[in-house]
């Protein structure tokens, strides 16, 4: 063996020594309890394989669950909450920040359900153009509107007896709003272009990242939708309130893209899965996954090593002022700010879009909702936000 040995997580051998990170000490307090002193948690195949299923063996042995890994209290907290929910056929709203995995919420949801065996329709609402997205919730008729060739069956009409999930409920338009609150309430709608009211079974479970009680006071979103959407709130911890889990995650998606890609992992570096387990991870778990499949793709078997130096440059650092900044203001602050220190470069390794662990489409979309253009090409965007970007721009450049 080289001297370098210890410096990993490995297959044999006491490495518990070396684990000073609390994250990486519970770690291997679990590789104690579960398979001895065989090896560390998550190393031996049999161990990746329980990875997979964790809260399918140490929560309610419910199927469905094999996205959903961790064994942290705030994350018992939500899948309680879950299982207490699931039955039902009442309303959920998710509240979560970006990439903290609510959509596999929702599903486990509907899998628990007595509604499993029918539809589970999700519908991404900031991506579907703001004239459209009735046509995509009720459906329309032939001739409805110019495009319209063919009759379209919307998203509540095909989750009848199912389950419809609207991930971004908060971008929902304040017009169409009072459409969707009837549907909440009457369990009734008509398509575009049609007279004939149609009925509708289906369960609604809604997300978003934003704060919808403030969006109430702006009047940017009705109160009485709100009240109605508000009946059981679930809310899935960022990744930084469950430091524990990471571990257990990193592993689950080493097996994920390991096993595309052809490759076999036998251990982690110790000072990868230290700097894993203290980084912040303002992109959650969407952000870890995107970097453990970099990782692959990377490292050469058998030992995982990730470019942890890459993180230190991920971290949002939000000067101090007075005021409180928005969700969308942050996020607005720090893509400009990645933007600037990638020189604007969006693609390739060392693109804005790495640095952010999104895809490159996903930046550029962002980045026309939030009215972000290069500087010199204000004209581009249109005459509405030259003033905004010019001056955001600036703030952040000096």
């Amino acid at each position: 063996m080289g001297s370098n040995d210890c410096t990993c997580i490995a297959v044999h051998g006491d490495e518990s020594n070396h684990m000073s990170n609390p994250s990486v000490r519970y770690l291997e307090d679990e590789r104690r309890r579960s398979v001895g002193e065989d090896g560390p948690m998550g190393h031996t195949a049999q161990a990746k394989d329980e990875l997979q299923s964790l809260y399918e063996d140490e929560a309610f042995g419910e199927p469905g669950f094999y996205g959903i890994v961790g064994r942290s209290n705030a994350l018992r907290s939500v899948l309680h909450e879950i299982k207490t929910v699931a039955p039902t056929d009442s309303t959920v709203l998710i509240y979560g920040e970006t990439g903290t995995g609510k959509e596999l919420i929702a599903r486990a949801i509907h899998e628990l359900s007595s509604r499993r065996t029918n539809a589970f329709v999700k519908l991404n609402c900031a991506a579907i153009p703001t004239g459209l997205l009735e046509s995509e919730l009720f459906g329309h008729e032939k001739g409805a509107f110019t495009g319209a060739i063919a009759q379209r069956v919307g998203r509540f009409e095909v989750a009848n007896h199912g389950t419809a999930f609207l991930d971004e409920i908060g971008e929902i338009p304040l017009e169409l709003q009072p459409k969707l609150l009837r549907v909440l309430q009457e369990r009734e709608f008509e398509r575009l272009g049609s007279t004939r009211t149609l009925h509708t079974d289906a369960r609604l479970i809604a997300a978003t990242n934003r704060n919808l009680a403030v969006m109430v006071e702006e009047q940017r979103f009705r109160s009485d939708l709100f009240y109605r959407l508000n009946v059981f709130p679930v809310r899935v911890p960022p990744l930084r309130a469950r430091r524990e889990d990471i571990p257990f995650l990193v592993w689950h998606f080493v097996r994920q893209f390991a096993g595309r890609m052809r490759k076999s992992y036998e251990s982690v570096s110790l000072e990868t899965m230290r700097a894993l387990c203290e980084y912040d991870w303002p992109g959650n778990i969407r952000e870890l996954q995107n970097l453990i499949e970099r990782a692959v793709i990377l490292s050469p078997a058998p030992v995982l090593r990730v470019p942890v130096r890459d993180l230190h440059h991920r971290t949002i650092t939000v000067p101090h002022s007075g005021q409180h900044q928005t969700l969308e203001e942050a996020e607005r602050a720090h893509i400009l700010r990645t933007l600037k220190e990638t020189r604007w470069v969006l693609g390739g390794p060392n693109g804005a879009a790495a640095q952010l662990g999104i895809n490159r489409s996903t930046l550029q979309f962002r980045m026309k909702k939030l009215g972000i253009v290069r500087p010199g090409r204000e004209d581009d965007a249109g005459t509405a936000s030259q003033p905004r970007t010019r001056f955001e721009w600036e703030s952040v450049a000096g």
